[in-house]
Parts: C-alpha cells; structure tokens; sequence
C-alpha cells in the first residue's frame, strides 16, 4: 500500500484537466479517486494513489515515479 501524499494539482496534471475539476468531482463524489471531506469551511482531499493509477492505466508505481519525476521539475 503506497503512502503517497497526491495533491489535487498533481492529480489533474496526470489526468489532463484542471484542479478544480478534480475538487469539484471529489466533493461531488463523481470522480472515484478518492474522497473529499469538508471540516468547517475548508475541504481536505485524500487521493488514493491505487484508485487513481487504475483509472489512468498504470501501475501504483508507474504513479509514484510520475509524481516523482514532476516534483523534481519544480
């Protein structure tokens, strides 16, 4: 099980849209990646790395690289 911490801007970047898509389909529970929680006013989002390499076609460690790789670009 990966430990991976995946933020909304790079689940976007690896799914080719926009970050506020993936809030808005997280929140809506229309994107089966993971899940939004509201707490007071602010959305927390957890992105679960298995969910959202099999929704890509990849392995959870093909993911991890990819994540990796562009963490390093910035």
């Amino acid at each position: 099980m990966s430990s991976l911490k995946i933020l909304p801007t790079e689940a976007a970047a690896i799914m080719g849209c926009s970050p506020q898509y993936i809030r808005l389909g997280l929140q809506q529970g229309r994107l089966a990646i993971g899940e939004a929680i509201k707490m007071s006013s602010i959305w927390t989002y957890n992105i679960s790395p298995a969910l959202l390499a099999a929704r890509q076609g990849m392995t959870v460690e093909e993911l991890e690289q990819e994540i990796k790789e562009r963490r390093n670009e910035n």
